[in-house]
């Protein structure tokens, strides 16, 4: 490659990994970027060269500096810079400093950056283009007075997002007009604290619609093609969790219609590089557009699948000022691609983000399957970034195979220390919303609002006799074990996702029968587990089982076949989760993180619901409501201060 031979990766983690992979290929010198939470990560001894960014607390998150990121480039000898995506990767202001240092910015300008990161500005060129747009208001009179008159003549369910940046990040859904000043001020200030600017854009909140992205690159010489579509509708909180192409709804003439509209725009506004247009398709056809990410998607591999291309090296090769490899007849679709987002999040508690150390980690493999991550067993992951642990690929000659593929790689993916989504993913997967291809940007809340499939006789066996070891040897020490007749019969009530079960167990040594007042019986055979790892198998009825069961502070750890849940005594008066805390009026953090406002004070009378404080934890702000009417005895947590899981913030006492 004649125009740059180093290549610095201004970014982190598996898309750091991803980068250095392709531009290895290509004989490029890899320069990669790390702090102090990224010691030890695998993509550090992928790249040939790697720089430490030490924290400064003056100068904030250092893949966030602009000025440092160009000093490193040219201090190294780096002649291009990939910034991956998030961080700077949409940043105008990243990429003509680049330029104006020398270095090539592997990405489109900055003039192009500026336009489409602004979902104001794009709406209004895509609108000249000729592109349908979601109703809504995208003006720059910001003033609470001139937004809140646009929302009424919007109409509800609205939507307010931030003009920059994307992710989810500063997006509020309003149902109703009380909600709107709140939730206006919860959009502006997570997105000036993730983009640095706190204008918004609202939107006519469409319901029942399909999010399809069509996949464009274009280079200097004027060439533009689209790699077709993918799926996102699988969303949760805004965010995409499932990702798939091609979408099972698209055929051949809605992909043409699509793939035209989305090249039209690309080459009216000038792009170089790769990126990608995202639409709301309805169930008559009928698409509107919402945005364009000027960088690499998180969910490029199931595009790379189905078209076999490598769109880093397409990247790389466009910033190279080469031509495009293909042209749009040379392109072509075979198969099915369906990616997940493994999250460090606790779908048993509001997804909440989780940090900890990686005691397990070990990524499935076989036909047809990719994953993306940069771990390794004992990596500490923090609430500090993005709670995204790896993705998970799987290709197939069709949309059966793949989900297929896709269901047995996350059964058989080896984790623990950090709790994830894995095992609401095979959930998601299993469903037959998801199975028909039936699936709308509604279907993730629906799902969550389904109560949990029943348990198996076989697994609350396995259960209860794994609990029922967990607490033997406390047991043993006691007369009541004794017995002339042999082993005992015990009683065992434990909680479990919240509900009260209760067994009847007789057990000698590793063996064991469990029962129940409903008439559930079986034999278990325990197999002494790992010790370091929990790793063991049970024989119930003659089934092998093989599990993991660690003991918590929560109570035990148990997954087996990609089903992960936590098992706790029942204690008199405990009725599951924080009901013994909300009622002795404790206010406790939801998940590590930073305490980045508190609106009340003590001795303040707050009513139920009232927003108390805000925390920020990966990237998103989460607002602390009082669990009840009182009054605040106590406020204890003070801006900035970071906070662990659990940490008393506040207290409420009763209304006198």
């Amino acid at each position: 490659m004649a125009e740059f031979r180093s290549l610095l990766i201004a970014n982190r983690g598996e898309i750091a990994a991803r980068i250095i992979r392709s531009a290895s290929q290509m004989g490029l010198h890899t320069i990669a970027l790390y702090s102090e939470t990224d010691r030890g990560s695998p993509y550090l001894l992928a790249a040939d060269q790697a720089i430490f960014l030490a924290d400064d607390p003056a100068r904030g998150e250092p893949f966030l500096d602009i000025e440092r990121l160009v000093d490193v480039a040219l201090t190294t000898g780096a002649e291009a810079v990939h910034p991956g995506y998030g961080f700077l990767s949409e940043n105008g202001d990243f990429a003509q400093a680049c330029v104006d240092a020398g270095l090539i910015f592997v990405g489109p300008s900055a003039d192009v950056i500026r336009l489409m990161g602004d979902k104001g500005t794009a709406k209004q060129r895509m609108v000249a283009v000729g592109l349908p747009c979601v109703p809504g208001y995208q003006d720059s009179d910001q003033s609470d007075t001139r937004l809140r008159a646009e929302a009424e003549q919007i109409g509800l369910p609205l939507l307010i997002k931030a003009s920059a940046g994307g992710g989810g990040r500063g997006m509020r859904r309003v149902d109703s007009f009380e909600q709107f000043q709140e939730a206006l001020q919860a959009a502006r200030s997570e997105a000036l604290g993730a983009f640095g600017s706190d204008q918004v854009i609202l939107e006519r909140a469409l319901d029942r619609v399909r999010h399809i992205e069509v996949q464009v690159a274009a280079d200097q010489y004027g060439n533009v093609v689209h790699l077709g579509e993918r799926d996102c509708s699988a969303q949760r909180r805004n965010q995409k969790v499932i990702e798939e192409a091609p979408s099972p709804v698209v055929d051949d003439a809605l992909r043409a219609i699509l793939g035209d509209a989305a090249v039209r725009a690309t080459a009216a506004i000038g792009y170089l590089g790769v990126g990608t247009l995202e639409f709301l398709l309805t169930d008559d056809g009928s698409y509107h557009f919402i945005e364009m990410n000027t960088r690499l998607q998180v969910e490029h591999p199931v595009t790379e699948a189905i078209c076999a291309i490598d769109l880093v090296a397409w990247q790389l090769q466009i910033a190279a000022g080469e031509a495009l490899p293909k042209t749009q007849a040379e392109i072509t679709f075979t198969g099915a691609a369906i990616e997940v987002r493994l999250y460090a999040e606790d779908p048993t508690d509001g997804f909440l983000p989780q940090a900890g150390l990686l005691s397990a980690w070990s990524p499935p493999t076989g036909s047809g399957l990719r994953v993306e991550h940069s771990l390794t067993p004992g990596s500490t992951i923090t609430t500090h970034y993005d709670p995204m642990l790896a993705k998970i690929i799987a290709y197939g000659d069709n949309r059966e195979i793949a989900t297929k593929r896709l269901l047995r790689a996350l059964q058989a993916l080896d984790i623990a220390g950090v709790r994830s989504n894995r095992s609401f993913l095979i959930r998601a997967l299993q469903h037959a919303v998801f199975q028909a291809g039936e699936v709308h940007t509604d279907f993730l809340p629906q799902l969550l609002a389904e109560p949990l499939p029943a348990l198996t006789s076989t697994q609350l066996s396995l259960i209860a006799a794994l609990e029922y070891r967990r607490r033997a040897g406390q047991w043993r020490t006691s007369p009541a074990d004794w017995s002339s007749a042999g082993a005992p019969q015990r009683r065992l009530k434990l909680l479990l996702n919240g509900e009260k079960l209760s067994f009847f167990i007789v057990m000698s040594g590793e063996h064991a029968v469990v029962s129940t007042a409903e008439g559930l019986s079986a034999t278990v055979t325990l197999s002494p587990p790992d010790q370091v790892t929990g790793l063991g198998s049970a024989d119930v009825d003659s089934e092998l089982i093989r599990y993991r069961a660690v003991a918590s502070l929560q109570g035990l750890e148990i997954e087996f076949g990609g089903t992960s849940l936590t098992v706790s005594e029942e204690r008199a008066g405990d009725s599951g989760g924080q009901d013994s805390q909300l009622a002795a009026g404790q206010i406790t953090a939801p998940m590590d993180g930073r305490i980045i406002a508190v609106a009340v004070a003590e001795g303040e009378l707050v009513e139920q619901g009232q927003h108390l404080m805000t925390l920020e934890a990966m990237k998103m702000e989460h607002r602390i409501r009082a669990s009840r009417a009182g009054r605040l005895a106590t406020v204890t947590a003070t801006v900035d201060e970071q906070v662990a899981r659990g940490e008393l913030l506040a207290t409420l006492s009763d209304l006198q």
